[in-house]
């Protein structure tokens, strides 16, 4: 006796489980590069729940971090190397450098990261000599860093997210104290201290964050 398909009532969404659910699946924190298909992207999305949200707004110092989404892919450049390209979407909370009350910005910013397998192979050759950290050549690509094994996406997304918030957030309405202002472009300064390379701030800013929160794991892909 053949058994009737229950109908779907008209206008609703077919329930049973498919492409959508595979689409809304978890996204594995970390992506073992071994395991990528050259062939095919990687996609990924995350949109982290209220208590990791509290998490990462801990370690980066916000009131509050009231949303937060990374989607995008990893896919093959060349024979060797790797790129990711992402959109970063948020929604934080600050206080003001002048009134301490509490600044809202929504951020949208595109992530751009490129594994090079002659940067880790350079890194390689210097540590192997002895030269130290002061023997890597700074790349002029502020996207590129060395391949390594695991491609970890949850610490881009932080990373990505802790470089675009304000870095001078602000209530509308506030004003410094008289004396507080920088001097006109026209007035006598001293001499110009260097720009700092974007490349050198990501390392310290891995190095501090690695320091304050050294505990989210997350699933090898």
């Amino acid at each position: 006796m053949k058994k009737d398909r229950q109908k779907t009532p008209d206008g609703a969404k077919d329930q049973s489980p498919g492409r959508d659910a595979r689409a809304h699946a978890a996204s594995p924190r970390r992506l073992r590069v071994s395991a990528l298909d050259p062939e095919n992207p990687t996609p990924f999305r995350f949109e982290p729940d209220a208590a990791e949200r509290a998490e990462i707004a801990a370690r980066l110092g916000l009131e509050k971090l009231k949303k937060l989404r990374f989607q995008g892919h990893v896919e093959a450049e060349g024979a060797e190397d790797w790129r990711l390209d992402a959109m970063l979407g948020a929604t934080v909370v600050q206080p003001c450098v002048v009134s301490l009350e509490p600044v809202t910005t929504r951020i949208d910013a595109p992530v751009t990261r490129r594994y090079l397998r002659e940067l880790a192979d350079r890194e390689a050759e210097i540590a192997a000599s002895g030269a130290g950290e002061e023997g890597i050549e700074i790349p002029e690509d502020d996207s590129a860093e060395p391949l390594g094994r695991d491609i970890d996406l949850w610490e881009v997304m932080i990373e990505s997210l802790a470089l675009a918030l304000p870095d001078y957030p602000r209530s509308p309405g506030a004003a410094l104290e008289k004396g507080e202002y920088a001097p006109p472009a026209s007035a006598p300064q001293a001499q110009e201290e260097p720009r700092e390379n974007p490349f050198a701030s990501l390392a310290a800013l891995r190095r501090k964050l690695d320091g304050e929160g050294n505990g989210g794991g997350g699933n090898d892909a």
